[in-house]
């Protein structure tokens, strides 16, 4: 993320073709629990690529999490990186070929992929193919235009360039809680979620435990417009009490 708390597309779109890329090659490296599992990863050469710290990401912005800016805002992010993964993938699909069962899929892939650009570009609900629930598209009078025309673009590329060499992995991303990988990756939130809490305890493997603050509050206060005296005030308040409840400045 900038210091202006702009998500830096050129390092995000690089991180997600280098990961498809890694992720493909795991195809063949990977030991899978039985043979009819092994022959469908193999034969369609599905990924997991995903993202966390998205509710890190408004709160540092001081969006609300639960709001229309907050769900255009996801749907850029996670179009920018689903579109760019499989624009990857297309190209991946240039040197090597498509999934082993592409062909017999080519008519439908394209058409899941053209109904994701649709949603991007916001399309009325009678325009989407086959569809009997229309998607939440993205709503452009909530979305900052940065990501808005980032995410048309990869689009636009991504389907282009299967439309001419297909697709080399038949899915390549997903949403995942990111439990366990988030605390390793230093995230404050999981996945798309958002913090559970501002104040967490954690126990120390010699007995006992400290209290640790969600990292993200003191430069979302200061997005807000606290002070520096009023946000340390505030944070030690929650470090102290546990909670934000008659905190002074809140």
């Amino acid at each position: 993320m900038c210091e202006n708390g702009e998500l830096n597309l050129n390092n995000f779109k690089h991180a997600v073709r280098l990961w498809t890329i890694t992720l493909e090659i795991s195809v063949l490296m990977a030991q899978y629990p039985g043979k009819k599992i092994a022959k469908l990863s193999y034969d369609y050469r599905t990924l997991g690529l995903g993202y966390a710290n998205l509710g890190t990401f408004f709160m540092i912005n001081g969006i609300s999490y639960d709001s229309e800016k907050a769900y255009a805002i996801c749907g850029a992010i996670t179009a920018i990186m689903h579109m760019a993964s499989y624009a990857t993938s297309a190209e991946m699909a240039k040197e090597l070929g498509p999934f082993k069962e592409y062909p017999k899929n080519k008519s439908s892939m394209l058409r899941v992929i053209r109904n994701h650009r649709r949603a991007v570009y916001n399309t009325q609900a009678g325009e989407y193919e086959n569809l009997n629930v229309a998607p939440r598209a993205i709503d452009p009078s909530f979305c900052p235009a940065y990501l808005l025309e980032e995410a048309k673009s990869v689009s636009d590329k991504a389907y282009e360039l299967g439309k001419k060499y297909g697709y080399r992995n038949a899915q390549v991303t997903v949403i995942a809680p990111t439990g366990t990988i988030g605390l390793l990756m230093d995230c404050d939130t999981t996945g798309i979620e958002p913090d559970y809490a501002l104040v967490k305890f954690k126990k120390l493997a010699g007995g006992g435990y400290f209290k640790n603050i969600n990292q993200s509050m003191p430069p979302a206060l200061k997005n807000l417009g606290y002070t520096q005296e009023e946000i340390s005030k505030i944070i030690d308040y929650a470090r102290g009490t546990g909670s934000l409840e008659s905190c002074p400045y809140i």
